[in-house]
Parts: structure tokens; C-alpha cells; sequence
């Protein structure tokens, strides 16, 4: 058992509610929108170095936001943890992706990922980085965002 004063102790308060709300991970760092349109935060777990090569984080997208087309060399996963969101390869329709869900990214497919627009999706990401970094490319429309079809 802690205890705390003063600030400490509402700064613990702060965190807690984020427990509170049922949240694995904190929110995190607000994401620069140079590779996402609307809002994303990401809170870095685990950072790539020369004895494993994967990065992980938890990565926040508001409701609507998403990534911008883009592929992974050495591919990646993607754990929903929370909300609707959807996923996307080139060339093929756009998937809901649940809470609970596993997608496996391929390696060098242009894709994108986000929230659903009705609310919050919170997803943890496992990016390989032994062939290189994520390749960034044109943002994803809003008729391609909104071309669901069920």
C-alpha cells in the first residue's frame, strides 16, 4: 500500500482514472498529424534494439481518425484492445476490427488503420523493424475512409 501527498497524490488520482475506465495502458504522447488525419496518441511500450527487433506500442485514434496508407518491411500485428476500428489493404475492402481481434499485417502491403467515425479504437501494434522502417504514403480519403460496405 502507497501513500502519498499533495501533488503526488493527484497526479496518482489522474492515472487512476484512466484504471478506472478500464484501460490497459495509458494514453500517451499526442501523435503529430504528419501520418494521421485526426487525432492519435501512442504510448511506446517496448522500443526495437539489436536483441529484439519489434517495437510495441499503444496507439489511441479518436473517433474517425486514421493512419495514412503505409507498409511495414518486416510486417506487423495489431491487437484490438478497445472500440471499433477498421483496417485496410490496398485493393481489398475495409475490415471491422472488434475488441479481441488479431490482424497480421504482410510485410511491404500498403494499409491503413483508425477508428470507426461512431467512436474511440484503441489498439496495440507490433511493428517489426529488421528490414527496415514503416514506409508512409498519401493520406486516406474521406471516400476511401467512408467506403464501407457490409
Amino acid at each position: 500500500m502507497s501513500s502519498c501527498s499533495g501533488s503526488e497524490c493527484k497526479k496518482q488520482r489522474s492515472d487512476s482514472k484512466q484504471v478506472e475506465r478500464g484501460l490497459v495502458f495509458k494514453k500517451g504522447e499526442k501523435l503529430p498529424n504528419t501520418s494521421f488525419t485526426g487525432n492519435a496518441w501512442l504510448y511506446s511500450l517496448i522500443d526495437s534494439d539489436d536483441t529484439n527487433q519489434n517495437s510495441v506500442g499503444s496507439v489511441t485514434f479518436e473517433p474517425g481518425s486514421r493512419t495514412f496508407w503505409h507498409s511495414h518491411p518486416a510486417g506487423q500485428i495489431i491487437l484490438a484492445i478497445d472500440g471499433v476500428g477498421y483496417y485496410q489493404e490496398k485493393g481489398k475492402p475495409i475490415e471491422i476490427i472488434h475488441k479481441g481481434d488479431a490482424v497480421k499485417c504482410p510485410h511491404n502491403i500498403p494499409h491503413w488503420h483508425g477508428a470507426s467515425p461512431d467512436g474511440e479504437f484503441i489498439q496495440v501494434a507490433i511493428t517489426g523493424r529488421e528490414n527496415g522502417s514503416t514506409v508512409w504514403y498519401e493520406a486516406v480519403t474521406d471516400e476511401e475512409y467512408n467506403n464501407f460496405k457490409e
